[in-house]
């Protein structure tokens, strides 16, 4: 039981009655792809960490090694930034397509490559952690330090300041942190909305443009819920073609599509994400956007108070 003060949870958010987003060109849904860049900078006792990396893997419930590499997991990881990576640019490149890329600092140092095509592609690059680790009781001082290593990485690799925000797995510091360090128009540490929204943090309104874990390829991982590309597909098709229906009966939404280059850039599986992008672009009146490009659009028109 909460006894600290007021709860600490938004549990009505916009209630029965959403903001019309007032979507670029009357747009009836925003659609953000968004690539996350882990590689390199998950656990691993070469990283300095206690532990091998036991979390999004094709090698089903691993247990994580004490003191010790896991050269399959090592290997599985590598297959997203030596393969995978080129593969979903490729497309999306291919398709003339904007997105967003999750990027991890440490994950970003070890491929320079891959930083270059990123700043070659224009997509927005948003901060994902200095590591890919999960932040709930990393000391505050420590992920301060993570979090100004991390902009300054991609500004100095990509030439550009990130002005997004996401850790996944973040801590009860993040978000604060995030406002105190400053620059950034948003973060994305939120799955609890299909509409961007306001929060204050210290008095001041801060930005939050929600992500999704349901609408991701995470989930096809083995041991995951979705077994196939197939699967995959169908759900991420099915929340749009929702979301489209009620965008145009004047309830405009958003859908963000999360992609990982070790998952959906697999040979299985990328076809999955070609079908997807076929059904998505055959529809008219689709803003297919950056996260950044939500966030300026929403303070454009629903300015924070």
């Amino acid at each position: 039981m909460n006894t600290g003060g007021p709860y600490p949870r938004d549990l009505v958010g916009y209630g029965p009655q959403p903001p019309d987003p007032r979507w670029p060109n009357g747009a009836r849904i925003a659609v953000s792809l968004v690539l996350n860049y882990e590689e390199g900078g998950e656990s691993c006792v070469l990283h300095g960490d206690a532990r091998s990396e036991a979390v999004l893997t094709d090698l089903g419930a691993v247990e994580a090694l004490s003191n010790a590499r896991d050269l399959n997991v090592e290997s599985n990881f590598e297959y997203g930034s030596r393969v995978g990576f080129w593969e979903i640019m490729r497309v999306l490149r291919a398709r003339g397509l904007e997105a967003t890329i999750y990027a991890v600092g440490m994950a970003l140092e070890r491929n320079p490559e891959a930083a270059t095509e990123m700043a070659r592609s224009g997509y927005e690059v948003a901060c994902h952690g200095e590591r890919w680790i999960d932040y709930q009781f990393v000391p505050e001082d420590i992920e301060r330090a993570h979090m100004l290593r991390n902009a300054e990485t991609i500004t100095r690799m990509i030439g550009r300041r990130p002005v997004g925000w996401y850790t996944g797995r973040p801590g009860p510091n993040t978000r604060r942190l995030v406002t105190q360090i400053g620059g950034f128009l948003y973060d994305s540490d939120a799955y609890n909305d299909d509409l961007p929204y306001w929060v204050p943090v210290a008095a001041r309104p801060h930005l939050v443009v929600p992500y999704s874990l349901d609408t991701n390829d995470s989930r096809m991982q083995r041991g995951g819920d979705f077994g196939t590309g197939d699967e995959f597909f169908s759900y991420c098709r099915d929340a749009f073609d929702w979301l489209y229906r009620i965008g145009g009966e004047g309830r405009p939404r958003m859908l963000s599509i999360g992609l990982h280059g070790r998952i959906i850039g697999r040979p299985g599986r990328i076809g999955a994400l070609l079908r997807l992008l076929d059904h998505v672009q055959g529809h008219e009146r689709v803003w297919l956007c950056t996260r950044e490009a939500i966030a300026r659009h929403w303070i454009a028109h629903h300015p924070g108070s």
